[in-house]
């Protein structure tokens, strides 16, 4: 028994080098594999974990490449807009400076923007460019200079207008917004300079953002103009308002020749439904003051919006107006406009327009009405976009006439 239990021992003695010889090379050759394949990275991963606050560190210091002007304009050719109530300026990217951040300054913008169009205008048994309609004049190109503070505290804009008029001179016509602004106060905003004050709804609108090449009549009479002044507006959940002192003067041609009180106040009864039902904009404004004589110009506006469908409606009465024209007085003038739109595709909106004006209601059969129709094509947005209206005027006082335009829009 004991002889048994000793070569028992002897033989497993014997065996075990062998199979430890083996183990060893299948070890070594497995050890080849995980070198090559495994241990190296697991050790290169232990590395970067012990180095990890060295990595942050260094990469919390390093400035962000930035995109070459080839990508840049890239970004643009395939840039995609669904917004089409502001502005959208094509080389953004391109022609906006960042400061860094030791600066109280944020950024500044070079931009510039056309608008015109090509038209073909004829009235009964003959064609030409006399203009019927007052005031028919469609031809802007602007170029402006932004600059931001940080935390959105200010910004200040430059523009002029190199568009050519002939009932001004050279300077008149040339500087058009100049302000300042601060957003400090929560809600609000104040801005000292030559701005364009909200008389009406369109006449507040810039010329980037319209839905027709013109304006409407009471636009184009009573408002769109800038004035010297400061003002302030607010903007809640559901209520807007702009309220605002300025001289009565216009495209610097008088000094101070009287003051000017402009207000306009909005209620948006579906301002807390987050836009489920739609857009709504109730509102009402007032253009009063002095320029040789008093003037006044009231008027009420609605506006809704939901999905691809859009309407508006504004009326305005005036006993005298200080408008692009000039100052009007003691002018009893009135009108309003309808407009409807639609968006066919994402691209393609369609509208209609019925705008009937009244130059002096004292003065029996002088009316003027515009039936409108268009059609938008928005490639980039406003920033890139073809108009193509038609325009009949039946005027009371004088010949009806046609209008055609092809117009487009840029924004860079």
């Amino acid at each position: 028994m004991k002889k048994k239990i000793l070569l028992a021992i002897l033989a497993l003695i014997l065996i075990t080098p062998v199979r430890a010889a083996q183990n060893q090379q299948k070890k070594d050759d497995d050890f080849a594999e995980i070198v090559l394949e495994d241990i190296l990275d697991d050790e290169y991963e232990l590395k970067l974990a012990d180095n990890t606050p060295q990595a942050v560190s260094v990469s919390s210091n390093e400035v962000p490449q930035e995109k070459t002007l080839k990508e840049k304009l890239q970004d643009v050719y395939h840039l995609e807009v669904d917004k089409y109530d502001a502005p959208t300026y094509l080389l953004k990217d391109v022609l906006t400076h960042k400061f860094d951040e030791n600066s109280i300054w944020d950024r500044t913008q070079l931009w510039a923007g056309y608008n015109g169009d090509i038209g073909l205008q004829f009235t009964e048994g003959s064609m030409g460019s006399e203009h019927t309609t007052n005031h028919y004049d469609i031809n802007t190109i602007n170029v402006g200079y932004d600059g931001f503070l940080k935390n959105n505290n200010g910004d200040f804009r430059v523009m002029i207008n190199i568009s050519p008029y002939s009932e001004r001179n050279v300077i008149q016509n040339l500087f058009a917004d100049m302000y300042i602004a601060t957003n400090k106060i929560p809600h609000h905003r104040i801005m000292v300079g030559h701005t364009r004050p909200p008389v009406g709804m369109e006449g507040a609108y810039g010329p980037f953002v319209l839905p027709f090449l013109a304006r409407s009549q009471i636009s184009r009479n009573f408002g769109t103009v800038r004035k010297l002044g400061a003002r302030i507006s607010g903007d809640y959940s559901l209520v807007d308002y702009d309220f605002g002192v300025y001289s009565s003067d216009t495209y610097f041609q008088e000094f101070f020749p009287g003051a000017e009180f402009i207000g306009r106040v909005d209620l948006k009864p579906l301002g807390k439904t987050d836009g489920k039902y739609g857009k709504l904009l109730i509102g009402g404004s007032m253009d009063a003051g002095h320029r040789n004589n008093n003037f006044c110009v009231v008027g009420a506006h609605i506006q809704y919006d939901y999905k691809r469908f859009m309407a508006n409606f504004e009326w305005a009465q005036a006993n005298g107006y200080n408008g692009p024209a000039g100052y009007s007085v003691d002018t009893h003038a009135s009108g309003f406009y309808a407009t409807l739109g639609y968006m066919l595709t994402k691209k393609l909106q369609i509208l209609a327009r019925y705008d009937e004006f009244d130059p002096n209601r004292e003065i029996a059969h002088n009316n003027q009405r515009e039936y409108s129709v268009g059609l938008n094509y928005f490639i980039k947005g406003q920033g890139l976009r073809l108009i193509l209206n038609y325009v009949f005027c039946q005027n009371d006082a004088a010949k009806d006439s046609h209008r055609i335009m092809l117009g487009t829009q840029i924004l860079i």
